[in-house]
């Protein structure tokens, strides 16, 4: 039998709150017997959107009332300092208790960094939380981090990045040595910044299945595993890839009702859009990883639909089945105690 998660959602973060929260944490209710859930925030909402699901998961799942709301453009300061009892904090605090395993929260991705690193703290020889979540390529899927927790980076914080995504590829994939790439503007060793000329220094001397300088079109094209950059250079290649997702579908919806013959093309094609539209769309990769800290957070996308928000909540299951901060500590542990030694 499956060991019992518990998770806590922040049902009202996203762009819309609990309208999409609370039906895509049913689905993954009805389809997953050991899960238990949380749902914190406005209990008259909640209870609202629940309809009789309360009384068919009444034993799965329970409600925490809080009254206040981080909004999606509230400056994380603002929501650290002044929203103790909102939704989003009180679910990380649920995880701090230890009555959850993970938290879910389509919030503020500021505020939720801000108040998850406040609340759960940093793990032993970690510096900063970085964010990691999966995205399409040729070969199947690519990890990379930091997706825009960590706009200036050290070469440290790089190399404590690639430790930690490696040891969740290895986790979530079941990849022994997942093979690691170092984001820069060419593969050549001349090419780059210097902090990412170091970081390449002590990926080469770590253990870590280091395969050098990879170029923004491997994220998508393969080759690494795991592809390691800081937040600004992360972020922007996020939001590029979730564009060109988005042109990709608009080009195909736009060329297929263009006349009679385009349409029954179309009727022959769709099996193949279908699974077309499975790889590449940005939903089925939803739910970010805040890695790093002594707890699990995950970040799905604010604009999530009923699906997608379904998604983040099973990254969040499997991440606590196999109990992903410790793992990430026995790890940085190990690579920390090797540096000494060498």
């Amino acid at each position: 039998m499956s060991q019992k998660i518990t998770l806590s959602i922040d049902v009202m973060g996203g762009d819309f709150g609990a309208k999409v929260t609370i039906p895509a944490v049913l689905d993954v209710l009805s389809a997953e017997s050991h899960l238990h859930v949380i749902l914190v925030g406005d209990e008259p909402t909640i209870r609202e959107h629940l309809g009789e699901s309360a009384e068919q998961f009444k034993d799965r799942l329970r409600i925490v009332h809080t009254s206040q709301t981080v909004e999606m453009d509230e400056l994380p300061s603002k929501a650290l300092r002044g929203k103790k009892d909102s939704s989003m904090r009180v679910a990380i605090d649920l995880v701090k208790s230890g009555d959850a395993q993970a938290c879910i929260s389509a919030g503020n991705t500021g505020a939720l960094m801000a108040t998850a690193r406040f609340v759960l703290k940093t793990l032993p020889g970690i510096d900063r939380p970085a964010i990691i979540s999966e995205m399409p390529s040729i070969e199947g899927e690519t990890f990379v981090l930091d997706l825009g927790a960590n706009i200036g980076c050290t070469a440290e914080h790089l190399f404590q990045f690639a430790v930690m995504g490696s040891e969740l590829v290895t986790a979530m994939r079941d990849i022994e040595a997942p093979r690691v790439g170092l984001l820069n503007i060419g593969e050549e060793e001349m090419k780059g910044i210097e902090e990412v000329k170091k970081a390449s220094a002590l990926l080469a001397a770590s253990n870590l299945n280091y395969i050098g300088y990879v170029e923004g079109d491997n994220i998508c094209k393969g080759g690494a595993d795991l592809i390691v950059t800081d937040g600004f250079a992360g972020n922007i290649a996020l939001k590029s890839i979730e564009g060109a997702a988005r042109l990709i579908a608009h080009t195909l919806r736009q060329t297929f009702v263009g006349s009679l013959y385009a349409k029954l093309c179309m009727l022959f094609a769709l099996p193949v859009l279908k699974k077309v539209k499975k790889h590449v769309d940005p939903g089925n990769y939803n739910g970010a990883s805040f890695l790093g800290l002594r707890g699990i957070v995950i970040k799905s996308h604010g604009s999530a639909d009923r699906n997608s928000y379904a998604n983040a909540v099973r990254i969040g299951m499997h991440e606590a089945a196999i109990d992903i901060p410790n793992r990430i500590l026995r790890r940085v542990e190990t690579t920390l105690s090797n540096r000494e030694v060498d």
